[in-house]
């Protein structure tokens, strides 16, 4: 039986990988960065399965790049704005993500971001290490406290209610907007539905944690941000086009608000010029789901998706399931 053709655009756990080359040949991107476009169009001809990081545009110039043969790309995230989800449909090639396993990893990392920018931590430790510290003094790097704060919660779903869920660690008030209420959620949770106004005037610390859709991109701005107490914490472990990152670094320059803690940013890896030399901005490079456990977990997804599309069976994430509706 002649083994299908698997490329991975960079790599992931090697267990993952050894779990694939059982079934498949899998050729991984031999470089520690992601592919340029021309290197990617180049790597996906010719293959039965692709597996994709965010860091890809799979548009249909790389669909038809891989040719009528390629039955599936599988993104090594739960993230899919990278996908031409129409033109690979038109085409009749399945796409994945890896939804589910990166909630709890996303939800903690949102909370070191709130906690580390609140206690002025990343600042503080630069200080010590640089040799700079002489001794306790009173007034050095005075932070914010936690409890009983109100934390604000842009979107409620999946990884948004396990990050409110932690709030009751700290005997916070927990205020949310959704595109609709979960009257479910608010009893186990504790929290109050409020629409985007009140979530800016009131909201202490708040998190952003919705998909990135047209409605979505800069849902901060300039006029949010001038909204928000200027004693509020910004944090961002979502997707960066959330924030119009000109407007934040002007916010945070200007103390219009306290501080930002992000780990993705609008155009990734660039960030915004003057954004890394404030001492109010914690910045860390997109490692919201950097667990052992979850890069394994969402690697297998991965992977349990291309076995099961070579197979000629239906992979348990499809992102796009007219393909598979035409398939039946």
């Amino acid at each position: 039986m002649t083994r299908s053709n698997v490329y991975v655009t960079r790599m992931i756990p090697q267990q993952t990988i050894d779990d694939l080359r059982q079934f498949h040949d899998v050729e991984v991107n031999p470089h520690d960065r992601a592919l340029t476009r021309d290197e990617l169009l180049k790597a996906v001809r010719g293959r039965d399965a692709v597996i994709t990081l965010l860091t890809d545009s799979i548009d249909a110039e790389v669909l038809d790049a891989a040719g009528r043969g390629c039955k599936i790309f599988a993104n090594y995230a739960v993230g899919f704005n990278n996908f031409d989800l129409q033109a690979a449909t038109e085409r009749g090639v399945i796409m994945t993500n890896t939804p589910g396993v990166l909630d709890d990893a996303t939800a903690t990392h949102a909370w070191a971001l709130l906690l580390a920018t609140a206690r002025r931590i990343s600042e503080s430790e630069r200080y010590v290490r640089e040799g700079k510290w002489h001794g306790w003094a009173p007034m050095a790097f005075i932070g914010q406290d936690v409890d009983n704060k109100t934390l604000g919660v842009a979107g409620l779903g999946r990884i948004g209610s396990k990050f409110a869920r932690k709030a009751a660690a700290f005997d916070m008030k927990v205020i949310y907007t959704d595109a609709q209420r979960n009257p479910e959620l608010e009893q186990r949770l504790g929290a109050t539905f409020v629409d985007k106004e009140t979530l800016l005037r009131e909201s202490d610390y708040l998190s952003l944690h919705l998909p990135l859709l047209p409605e979505t991109h800069h849902y901060i701005g300039a006029a949010e941000l001038a909204k928000m107490k200027r004693t509020a914490i910004l944090i961002n472990a979502a997707r960066g086009p959330l924030v119009d990152e000109k407007a934040l670094v002007a916010a945070l320059r200007d103390k219009v608000i306290w501080g930002a803690g992000l780990d993705v940013f609008e155009r990734e890896p660039e960030l915004e010029p003057g954004l890394s030399s404030l001492d109010n901005a914690l910045v860390v490079p997109h490692i919201a789901s950097a667990t052992i456990e979850t890069r394994l977990a969402m690697g297998k997804i991965a992977v349990d998706n291309v076995i099961s599309v070579l197979k000629g069976e239906k992979p348990q994430t499809c992102i796009n399931p007219e393909v598979l509706r035409s398939m039946a």
